[in-house]
């Protein structure tokens, strides 16, 4: 699958570094609105142009469109390469707006097309080894969940972080669908939220590179906590902040009859996961069993070069996360349960493997 890859920020060094490590799938282009940082980008890497956005997604070597623009941009990006006739990978959150995302979906239906969305690290051996453990009856029936991300806020350390607080950023839809996406993959799809959220501050102050101390709007929610009621009649708490210092507690924990699943870091592909075990003694690690092993980010374009329309990372999973956080937030301003009109089918669990290897 050859791959022309729109935005050359923060987030395209990890994919950069993966490429070589994927048997198949081939960067043979980039396009960025700054062309100096798209030419840094791949400085060293033969055979891989620079193109404007526009010439890339008109390029005839170009099957597939990985989009790492900015969220506001996302389905913008995504329906322009479909009309072209490409392939769409879009890093999360999948769109903006729920209706975007659905008309990125029809798009690509009418066109035939493959759509596929980021966070893969759901595709990695932590996630998919609390999956076996679950799917196993290894906690009994699952319960709850309990999902916390508590961080005070990209600012710090991201030297152009004005998108994460504006629509489309925040805590919810920045971090939000790596817990989501793992939640829908080890309990299944969401029915109805609730959701409650605030802002105590109106401005940041970026803390590092060429604009620290520049202070910049906020204008959207910076802590956002929901109830996520799974169509299995599971309840997921999510608790995403940009306003807290830290947390002690796991990134997710599944309450079951039969014991308690801690799941490592859904930021990540690798991680323990540890068990406590109704009338054991303490948490025992899960060995690994399943995910694939090593993978970094653009494993979920691995897998879509193989599996085609099976793809696990998929488009329909990605709208069903994004459907779910602006549920959230729409709970959060009216103070009323919203249904989730959407469903999706639990990705296909991933067998223990050599992420260089898929199958």
């Amino acid at each position: 699958m050859r791959i022309g890859m729109i935005g050359c920020g923060v987030i395209s060094k990890q994919y950069l570094a993966s490429f070589d490590q994927l048997p198949d799938v081939q960067l043979v282009a980039v396009a960025d609105l700054d062309r100096a940082r798209a030419e840094a980008a791949v400085e060293g890497r033969d055979g891989v142009r620079v193109l404007s956005v526009d010439e890339l997604i008109a390029d005839a070597e170009v099957d597939t469109v990985l989009n790492l623009t900015i969220p506001a941009a996302h389905a913008d990006v995504d329906l322009r390469a479909i009309a072209a006739g490409k392939n769409v990978y879009s890093e999360k959150p999948f769109a903006v707006t729920t209706q975007e995302g659905a008309q990125v979906l029809e798009a690509a239906r009418e066109a035939g097309v493959l759509v596929g969305s980021a966070p893969d690290t759901v595709l990695g051996t932590g996630t998919q080894t609390a999956r076996v453990a679950i799917d196993d009856g290894e906690i009994g029936t699952p319960i709850a969940a309990v999902a916390t991300m508590a961080t005070p806020g990209h600012e710090r350390w991201h030297p152009q972080p004005d998108f994460y607080y504006v629509p489309g950023g925040g805590p919810l839809l920045d971090m939000g669908p790596y817990y989501i996406h793992s939640l829908v993959t080890l309990l299944g799809p969401v029915a109805e939220v609730i959701g409650a959220g605030s802002r105590l501050r109106t401005e940041r102050t970026i803390g590092s590179g060429p604009r620290e101390g520049e202070i910049i709007p906020v204008s959207t929610d910076t802590h956002v906590t929901g109830v996520l009621i799974h169509e299995s009649g599971v309840l997921s708490t999510l608790v995403m902040s940009f306003d807290a210092v830290g947390t002690s507690a796991h990134p997710i924990e599944v309450h079951g009859t039969g014991g308690t699943l801690a799941v490592p870091d859904p930021n990540r592909f690798d991680g323990d996961v540890e068990i406590k075990r109704l009338g054991g003694e303490g948490w025992e690690t899960v060995p690994v069993a399943g995910g694939y092993a090593d993978a970094s980010r653009g494993i979920g374009l691995q897998d879509m070069a193989v599996r085609g329309a099976d793809l696990r990372a998929s488009g329909d999973l990605g709208q069903h996360v994004l459907e779910v956080m602006n549920a959230v937030l729409e709970s959060a301003t009216s103070g009323a349960r919203v249904e989730v009109a959407s469903t999706v089918a639990r990705p296909e669990a991933v067998e223990q493997q050599d992420a260089r290897v898929t199958a």
